[in-house]
Parts: C-alpha cells; structure tokens; sequence
C-alpha cells in the first residue's frame, strides 16, 4: 500500500529548491513560527489535502528529461517535510527507483536521531538546511523554539557527510548583524560536507499570506536588506572558506 502524507500543494519547473529544475512538494505542518514567513498556510498539519506516493510519483514521470537536462529531480520542502518522515522517505525511495534526484530541504528541528530518520537521509542525494541564527535568545525571539535541534541536526549531517547546502535568511534586525554571521561561519566551517551557503535576503511577499488569513505581519515595514549588507555577510563566510552565493 502507497504511504499516504497531507501536503499542501506541488510546483513542477521548480528552480530556486535545489539544483536543477525541480517538482517541489510543499508539505503541510510546522514546527516553527518564522515571523517573515511566506508559506504561513503550511504551519497547520491538518490543512492541506492527502496524497499517495504513488500519484506524486506518477507525475514525476513526465518530467524525468528535464531532470536529466538540468541535473534537476524531486524536493520534499513545507512547512516542514521532516514532519512526514515516512511519507517523505517512501517518496524519496519510489524517485530513486526511476532515477530522480532527491532533496530534502528542512529546518533540522529534530527531537532525537531516529532509525526512521537514517532511512530517510540515507536516500536524500541533498539536504538544504535552513540555520536561522546561531544565537538561541534571538532564535527563539524570530521563530520561537530554540536553536538546539537545528544546530543539533547539523553536525548529524556532518557525521555522516550528507551533501548539504546551508540557508540562512538576511533579516534586518534579526540576523544581517556581522557578529552573528561570524559565529554562524565559524559553526559550519570544519564541517566538510557543507557545498554551499545560500544567503537568501528578507522579502515581504508573504506579507499578503498573513493578510489573508487574518493575521497581524509582525515585520511589516521591515524593508529587504542592502546590497552593501549581503556582500559584507557574504565575506565573512567567504573569508572562512564556505562557498557563499547570494
């Protein structure tokens, strides 16, 4: 039988999760409160709709000669895909059957290392962690749980070198200070399987998200950040030998 998990919707030509291009399956349900979320419908586990495996695999068919084109496949993204860890790992294994690429782009919010958990990374070609900032008050101030898990969830991946690709979020007054980018470098640098680090800059399109579902945007007014500020992050994890690309 076909594992089942609640999703909140799919996007096929995908080109900003992963290389290549992508069918991004976004998943229902989140752990974390980001306060510049974009996907704020996501955060309930009971939204969304119940899909198979096998009908999401049944779409990737007709996509596999973009894949192979653009050394493009399937990433699992959310809400929180780590969440559905059963759905995602049957998922990611029916994709490597036919020879798709996997991604599984996360938080890392990760109660303990499971036997579920090393199936599930053991047929993720790729993970995409976000790290939202290294400093646990402010963590908890812009998502509201600890850092830990994240942090946590980092060196596993370092252990059992998985490929990894970092994101962090450049938000002004949150995490575009130097310091905090320093420490963030300084975390990740020994780690030998990081590939790169994406700085991503604060955008306000999820504002609207909010809006809609009758919430308050808590930084509303908060403005993306200056080129001038992403080039001086991007230096700093440069300087620590991390490939950085905003």
């Amino acid at each position: 039988m076909s594992v089942t998990g609640r999703i909140h919707s799919w996007e096929t030509c995908g080109t900003v999760d992963g290389p290549g291009i992508r069918f991004i399956v976004f998943t229902q349900g989140c752990q974390m409160r980001c306060q510049y979320c974009h996907n704020r419908d996501t955060w309930d586990l009971k939204g969304g709709k119940e899909v198979t495996v096998d009908e999401i695999v049944g779409q990737l068919d007709s996509y596999r000669h973009f894949f192979a084109a653009s050394g493009g496949g399937i990433t699992a993204s959310g809400g929180e895909a780590l969440l559905q860890m059963e759905f995602v790992r049957d998922l990611f294994r029916a994709s490597k059957q036919i020879g798709v690429h996997t991604c599984l782009d996360t938080n890392g919010y990760v109660k303990k290392h499971t036997e579920m958990l090393d199936e599930l990374i053991e047929v993720s070609d790729l993970v995409m962690l976000d790290l939202k900032h290294i400093n646990d008050d402010v963590h908890q101030n812009l998502v509201g749980v600890s850092n830990k898990r994240p942090l946590d969830f980092a060196q596993y991946l370092a252990k059992k070198n998985v490929p990894t690709w970092i994101r962090y979020v450049v938000v002004p007054g949150f995490t575009d200070d130097l310091e905090s980018a320093e420490k963030l470098a300084e975390f990740i640098a020994p780690m030998q399987n990081i590939e790169k680090v994406e700085l991503l800059p604060y955008h306000e399109l999820g504002e609207h998200k909010w809006e809609t579902l009758g919430h308050d945007y808590p930084l509303a007014g908060v403005k993306p950040p200056k080129t001038e500020t992403m080039e001086a992050i991007k230096a700093i994890f440069v300087r620590h030998g991390l490939n950085a690309k905003f």
